[in-house]
């Protein structure tokens, strides 16, 4: 079906109708406090039922609803908040991928195992003498020998 519709814009020579831009396909994230299977369901079938969705996956343990498609996060966001649910774009990353998982403010004891909240502060910061020192002892560092 894509390379028909790819096919069908390349040799369309209409020049008075202008051609509209495809939106990228992504995953959307979001955090919604569901309760029940009825709560599930009504997230779902709301979701599902929006233009260019593809899956939707929805893990009610973690309060997390996983949308793949050609959509934009405001939009879904939207649609989850008219069904009635209280939700956010997913305000968390991996433990493993933050410098400072214990920072003030991204550590959350409602996180999911393994998940810290997405903070400036948990990041280094490039200028930070730790982080300088780190790197110039570091076998990715071309320069390195030389100090040795």
């Amino acid at each position: 079906m894509g390379v028909l519709d790819r096919l069908s814009d390349i040799f369309d020579f209409d020049v008075s109708r202008p051609r509209k831009k495809r939106k990228p396909m992504q995953t959307v994230d979001i955090k919604v406090k569901m309760d029940c299977d009825g709560c599930e369901r009504r997230v779902r079938n709301a979701v599902s039922s929006m233009k260019g969705v593809k899956s939707v996956e929805v893990n009610r343990k973690q309060s997390k609803v996983s949308v793949s498609g050609y959509v934009e996060s405001g939009k879904v966001l939207n649609k989850v908040k008219s069904t009635g649910k209280k939700a956010e774009l997913w305000p968390y990353v991996p433990y493993n991928l933050v410098a400072y998982p214990y920072a003030r403010q991204a550590y959350d004891k409602k996180a999911p195992s393994g998940y810290v909240k997405n903070v400036p502060q948990a990041l280094p910061s490039p200028n930070d003498p730790d982080e300088q020192f780190t790197n110039l002892f570091s076998d990715e560092n071309p320069n390195a020998c030389s100090i040795m």
